[in-house]
């Protein structure tokens, strides 16, 4: 039985296509109600009118100390781009550099909006190889500027590709759909600009098992698009896959996966069980399949891998005034996750076309993945052989209590894999055993009739990378945690007007350590975000509101440390400490 109050629920779920009809293409996802992202820009008279820069709290850049050289690769102004091809444009490495030899590679994305627009999901790749998988900011009437900056030296071989001969340009593609009309103003004017830093140390060129790969194959959809290049998994069934082929002088084999979630699974953690949207006949009303997610990477039809994402909240979600200036955790430069395939180069390296395909547990309508396979090579023919592989999981959903649209939900799942084979090359015999360990744990709260949610979540994983090579070892262990802690709470005012409050806590933890030979390095990131907002909307408008946001964030590594303390209200930085000391404390402000 639905009712007035299930409309708490409907706020994190209902959805604006701007008059286009929801497809698969459709990337103007939101966490709101029927209130259109204008309305929450300058509720208040401005003094200053000029741009707000937004920013995501992370560590800049480690870059040598030489002057670098630059290339502006895009300038574009994204209006309406909606369902129209990617922009693309040719691309060289740079001839005009005094020295050929760099250490550091860095993508900068520029932007600038000025009025009114939804956030909009965007990519960048070379080649069909993703470099960057980003989110816009919301603007202003008087503007925002922001800026993100990408370590991209992992893709100097294709960066730097055709460098010393005459071989056809390659493709940059940029794919943002915009949408501009009367309501929404908004024109993205955009700077994409590659530094090439020359190196300081004429020893950076180090080859061998921990170098930068030789060779990266995109594992991506093709040109021509109307779209961006990632594939597009719609639901539970549907399975999204490509073939390729490597050559057979290949000896490590890592795949890095792009993900991303939208429309009815942009905040897949506040589904509720199928069970509860039957019992209250809210079927098509609210989405479901519970709050539990995973990307499955296969190999011709063998499970290989596995990605359980973090949580990124895009600059529209929850409540807007939240991510302004401070953008949420991941959501202008979304991660990537790494999967160790070497132990499969034996069934890889026979010179015949194999398969990777995608699919997402439980999915519901729609996922952007894509993925770049990192491939090194050796001078001759390589040979291996997979030695074993295995998978566990389980995941369970209990109903602890449900009394119409008041609820309590807990979901515990788990997943293993391993792997182990060996690759001979000119290195040597190498033998590598690597082992993905998952952890899931949601409790979900429906109170007040429904008109209040609370969710408490945690994932946690860890990757284990194992390889003995002739005269040393090579290992690897990276365990992130991904807590999430969520409020919302709505109060019908009556009179066609409620009060909608948040809070909102997440983290992404990462302990890192690295062992070559007897040479061990530990790097450690701790990023903790928390908010708290309100809105009091009559007739679709927002009567007032606040927003307010504090990040700590600390990054050890082993050879330097940096944190920042920020906070920020209604749009204001109100506190920003920054410190390159490794000993020094840092504490969260009140909100």
């Amino acid at each position: 039985m639905a009712s007035s109050s299930v409309l708490s629920l409907l706020l994190f779920h209902l959805f604006f296509f701007l008059n286009h009809p929801p497809s698969s293409t459709a990337h103007l996802h939101k966490l709101t109600t029927s209130l259109r992202s204008d309305h929450f820009s300058d509720l208040k008279p401005l003094k200053n009118p000029s741009p707000t820069r937004f920013f995501e709290v992370t560590k800049p850049v480690k870059v040598p100390k030489t002057k670098p050289c630059s290339s502006l690769v895009l300038q574009h102004d994204f209006a309406s781009t909606y369902g129209k091809p990617p922009v693309v444009v040719p691309y060289s490495p740079p001839s005009h550099c005094k020295s050929q030899n760099f250490s550091k590679i860095v993508l900068e994305w520029t932007a600038t909006c000025k009025g009114r627009q939804f956030d909009r999901i965007f990519g960048v790749w070379l080649d069909g190889v993703e470099l960057l998988r980003s989110c816009t900011a919301e603007p202003r009437k008087s503007g925002i500027v922001w800026t993100v900056e990408k370590d991209i030296t992992r893709y100097s071989s294709l960066l730097l590709k055709n460098q010393n001969d005459q071989i056809q340009n390659q493709n940059l593609a940029v794919y943002m759909g915009n949408i501009i009309d009367e309501t929404y103003t908004g024109i993205y004017h955009v700077n994409l600009s590659f530094h090439f830093y020359p190196s300081d140390d004429s020893n950076f060129l180090k080859s061998g098992y921990g170098s930068r790969p030789d060779l990266i194959i995109p594992i991506s959809r093709n040109l021509p698009l109307n779209d961006g290049l990632w594939f597009e998994i719609q639901n539970q069934t549907h399975v999204e896959s490509k073939k390729f082929m490597i050559p057979q002088t290949a000896y490590r084999a890592v795949l890095e996966v792009y993900v991303s979630f939208h429309e009815n699974d942009e905040f897949w953690y506040l589904n509720p069980p199928n069970e509860y949207i039957d019992l209250n006949n809210l079927t098509g009303s609210l989405p479901g399949n519970s709050a539990f997610r995973e990307v499955l990477v296969s190999l011709d039809g063998k499970l290989v891998g596995a990605v359980w994402p973090f949580t990124v909240i895009h600059t529209g979600g929850v409540n807007p005034l939240l991510w302004r200036p401070i953008s949420a955790i991941g959501s202008f430069n979304l991660p990537s996750y790494d999967i160790e395939i070497t132990p499969f180069l034996g069934t890889l390296l026979d010179g015949k076309s194999h398969r990777l395909g995608f699919s997402v547990t439980n999915a519901l309508n729609v996922w952007f993945i894509d993925a770049n396979l990192h491939l090194w090579l050796d001078s001759k023919k390589t040979q291996g052989r997979l030695l074993g592989h295995d998978s566990k999981s389980s995941s369970s959903t209990s109903t602890l209590s449900m009394k119409g649209l008041n609820a309590t939900f807990f979901i515990h799942s788990t997943r293993s894999i391993s792997s182990h084979g060996w690759v001979e090359s000119s290195h040597g015999k190498m033998t590598t055993k690597t082992t993905q360990d998952f952890g899931f744990m949601n409790k979900m709260v429906m109170a007040k009739n429904g008109d209040l949610q609370i969710v408490n979540q945690k994932i946690q994983f860890t990757n284990d990378l194992h390889t003995t090579l002739p005269s040393s070892t090579y290992t690897l262990k990276s365990t992130k945690t991904f807590p999430l802690y969520l409020y919302y709470d709505y109060t019908n005012q009556g009179n066609g007007s409620y009060v909608a409050k948040s809070k909102i806590k997440m983290g992404l933890n990462e302990n890192r350590v690295k062992k070559v030979g007897s040479t061990l390095s530990r790097t450690l990131l701790n990023s903790l975000q928390k908010g708290r907002g309100d809105m009091h909307v009559k007739g679709h408008l927002v009567i007032n509101g606040t927003g307010a946001t504090s990040q700590v964030y600390k990054y050890v590594g082993p050879n330097s440390c940096y944190s920042r303390n920020v906070s920020s209200s209604n749009y204001t930085i109100v506190y920003d400490e920054v410190s390159d000391c490794c000993s020094k404390k840092v504490r969260f402000m009140k909100l």
